[in-house]
C-alpha cells in the first residue's frame, strides 16, 4: 500500500512539473523527438547544397513568429502540429521514397507521427473542441501557406534530387527554429 500511495504521489508531482505547466503533457521525449527529427533530416543528404545553388528558393518560413516569444500556447501548439503534419505529408510519398533512403524515411516518418500524437492531445487541452480556430489562425496560417510553396515548388521542379535537397535543408531550417519553441514550451 505505501509504495503504491508513492507511485501516486510520486505522478501528481511529475504533472505539476515543467511538462505539465501548459496543461499539456508535452514530455521531455518529445523534444528529444525533435532533436532526432532533425538528425534525421542531416543524414537524409544525398546532394551537396552547392550542387543545387540554381534550385534555391525562399519558402518564405515564417520565421519571426515561431521563433518570438509572443505567440500564446494554443497558437504554439498549433504551430508545431501544423509543421509536423506538413512534413509528415511532405515526405509520405511515393515520390519521396525514390528520393531517399526508406530506412531514414520510415524512421522519419514514425518520428513525426509520434510527435503529432503528442500534440493532438495537446491541442485538444489548450484549445477545447469550441475555441481550435482559435490557435489555427495567423501563425498557423503562414506555416500552412510555407508548406503550400514547397509542395507547388516540388511539382514545379518536377520532384528532382536537387528540389528535394533543397527542400530537406529548408524544412531542417524550419525544425531548427522550432526548437527554441519546443523548448519554452516544456518549461
Amino acid at each position: 500500500m505505501a509504495f503504491v500511495l508513492s507511485l501516486l504521489t510520486a505522478l501528481v508531482l511529475v504533472s505539476y512539473g515543467p511538462g505539465g505547466s501548459l496543461g499539456c503533457d508535452l514530455s521531455l521525449n518529445h523534444v528529444l523527438a525533435g532533436r532526432e527529427t532533425r538528425n534525421l533530416l542531416k543524414q537524409m543528404r544525398r546532394h551537396s547544397p552547392h550542387f543545387c545553388l540554381q534550385d534555391r528558393k525562399d519558402f518564405a518560413f515564417p520565421q519571426e513568429m515561431v521563433e518570438g516569444g509572443q505567440l500564446q500556447e494554443a497558437q504554439a501548439i498549433s504551430v508545431l502540429h501544423e509543421m509536423l503534419q506538413q512534413s509528415l505529408n511532405v515526405f509520405n510519398t511515393t515520390r519521396s521514397s525514390a528520393a531517399w533512403d526508406t530506412t531514414i524515411l520510415e524512421q522519419l516518418c514514425t518520428g513525426l507521427g509520434e510527435q503529432l500524437a503528442d500534440l493532438d492531445g495537446c491541442l485538444q487541452q489548450v484549445t477545447g473542441e469550441e475555441d481550435s480556430a482559435l490557435g489555427r489562425t495567423g501563425p498557423t496560417d503562414a506555416v500552412t501557406t510555407y508548406f503550400k510553396g514547397i509542395h507547388v515548388y516540388l511539382n514545379e521542379k518536377e520532384y528532382s534530387d536537387c528540389a528535394w535537397e533543397i527542400v530537406r535543408l529548408d524544412i531542417r531550417r524550419a525544425f531548427s527554429s522550432s526548437a527554441s519553441l519546443q523548448e519554452r514550451l516544456r518549461m
